[in-house]
C-alpha cells in the first residue's frame, strides 16, 4: 500500500479548468497542498515562487507548453519530480518529455484519479529516497573529510612521536673503553614498543638495557619515553648525589616496576639491565621476564643463553629480582633481542627457534645488518612484531 506523503505541495498546470479543479480537489482531499496554474507561463512563475515538491503538467497549453515548462524545471531544479499528462495521440511529445526528464506519464483523459494519486505518491517517495541518499552521501563525504583530517593530524603526531623516539635512542656505534655497543630497532608499526640504551656511569662503569613494552603503537611508545626518563633520573642521582640505585640491576628493576605500576598506564614491559665494570670486566645483570635471554659468545665455545628469568616490569608494585654475575674475556660478545625475533624465524617451535638463533649468532659477523640478512628480513617494513637488537663486544684496547 502506497503511503500518502501528506502536506506535500503540488503544482498542477492545465488550461482545462474543469480537469485542473477536479485534480486539485481530489489531491486536496488526500492531504496535499495544491497550487493551480492555467498555463505554462503562470505555472513556471508559481514554481519559482512556491517551490512545490512535485509538478503535474499538461503538455498542450497556450503561451508556454508543458515541454517548455519541463525543460526549464529540469535545468533549475532537476531533483523536483515532474509528471506530464498528454492525450493518446501525442506520443512524440510524450517521448520528448521523458527525454527531458519527466518522472512519469499519464494519458488523458484521466478516467481514474486514483491512478494519478498513485503516480504522485510514487514520484514523491522516489524523490524522498533520492534526497535521503543525497544527504547520506554528503554526511559520508563530510565524515570522510573529517577522517582524512584526523588521519593527517595523527600522521603528523606519529611523525613527531617517531622523531622524539628516535632522538632518545643512543648513537648507533659507541665505545666505552674496550667495549663496543651497537643496536637496531625495527618497528612493526610507525612507532615502536621496543627500546635500547647504553650509557657511561662513571670512569670505569657503564650501563645498558633492552626493553620490550606490551602491545604496539603510540601507547607502547609512550612507555619507552617514560622508561628513558626514569633511567635518566637515576643516572643523574648517582652522578650528582652518589645514589647507587643505577649500579644495582635487581633494585633498579624493582624501582622501575613500582613506578610504571603507579602510573596506571595499563602497560608492562620485559627488560634486561646490566652494568659492566671495565676494571675487572665483570658484568652484573638482572632479567625482568624478557625473552629471549641474552646470548653470550666466547672464543672457542658454543653460543649459549645467559641464565635468569624474573618477573615482567610494571605488573605489580613490589617485585623482587635476582642479580647475576659474569666475567667477560677479550672478544666476548653479548647479543640481545626483543621477542619479535621469534616471529620471523621459520622454525615451528620455540626449542628449534632457540637452536637456530644460537647457530646464526655464532656464525654471524656480529653486525645488525648481517643478522637481518641471515634471518631473511630484507627490509624493515611489514614485520609481525617489533624487532630490536642490542650487540656488545669486548674488543682489544
Amino acid at each position: 500500500m502506497m503511503v500518502v506523503p501528506q502536506g506535500s505541495k503540488i503544482l498542477t498546470i492545465d488550461d482545462d479548468t474543469v480537469l485542473r479543479q477536479n485534480i486539485a480537489a481530489y489531491l486536496d482531499d488526500s492531504g496535499f497542498i495544491v497550487i493551480e496554474a492555467e498555463n505554462g507561463k503562470v505555472g513556471l512563475e508559481l514554481f519559482r515562487k512556491e517551490k512545490p515538491d512535485l509538478v503535474l503538467t499538461d503538455i498542450k497549453m497556450p503561451l508556454m507548453n508543458g515541454l517548455e515548462v519541463l525543460e526549464a524545471i529540469s535545468k533549475e531544479s532537476p531533483e523536483t519530480p515532474v509528471i506530464v499528462m498528454s492525450g493518446l495521440g501525442e506520443m512524440k511529445d510524450v517521448i520528448q518529455a521523458l527525454r527531458l526528464g519527466s518522472w512519469d506519464y499519464l494519458p488523458k483523459p484521466l478516467a481514474d484519479l486514483t491512478v494519478m494519486e498513485h503516480s504522485v505518491c510514487k514520484a514523491l517517495e522516489r524523490s524522498r529516497l533520492i534526497e535521503e541518499n543525497k544527504a547520506y552521501r554528503l554526511q559520508l563525504e563530510a565524515a570522510n573529510q573529517a577522517l582524512k583530517k584526523s588521519l593527517g593530524i595523527l600522521e603528523q603526531d606519529q611523525e613527531a612521536g617517531r622523531s622524539v623516539q628516535m632522538r632518545l635512542l643512543p648513537e648507533q656505534d659507541v665505545t666505552f673503553g674496550s667495549y663496543h655497543f651497537t643496536h637496531g630497532v625495527m618497528p612493526s608499526l610507525y612507532l615502536s614498543g621496543d627500546f635500547v640504551d647504553y650509557f657511561k656511569l662513571d670512569e670505569h662503569r657503564f650501563g645498558f638495557y633492552i626493553a620490550d613494552v606490551s602491545g604496539h603503537g603510540s601507547s607502547s611508545a609512550f612507555v619507552t619515553v617514560l622508561l628513558k626518563s626514569l633511567v635518566s633520573q637515576f643516572i643523574t642521582r648517582y652522578q650528582m648525589h652518589n645514589d647507587p640505585l643505577i649500579l644495582e640491576p635487581e633494585n633498579l628493576l624493582a624501582r622501575l616496576s613500582a613506578e610504571i605500576y603507579a602510573a596506571k598506564l595499563g602497560k608492562y614491559l620485559t627488560m634486561v639491565y646490566g652494568v659492566i665494570n671495565s676494571v675487572d670486566n665483570e658484568l652484573i645483570y638482572t632479567i625482568g621476564g624478557h625473552y629471549p635471554n641474552p646470548i653470550i659468545i666466547l672464543e672457542g665455545e658454543k653460543a649459549r643463553f645467559l641464565e635468569g628469568k624474573g618477573f615482567p616490569v610494571g605488573i605489580m608494585k613490589q617485585v623482587n629480582y635476582q642479580r647475576y654475575k659474569l666475567t667477560l674475556p677479550v672478544n666476548a660478545q653479548l647479543v640481545m633481542f626483543s621477542d619479535g625475533i621469534a616471529e620471523v624465524l621459520p622454525e615451528k617451535d620455540l626449542v628449534e627457534k632457540e637452536k637456530a638463533l644460537l647457530r646464526m649468532v655464532k656464525e654471524g659477523e656480529g653486525t645488525v645488518e648481517d643478522f637481518l640478512q641471515r634471518i631473511g628480513v630484507k627490509d624493515k617494513k611489514g614485520l609481525p612484531d617489533d624487532i630490536t637488537m642490542l650487540l656488545m663486544k669486548r674488543i682489544v684496547p
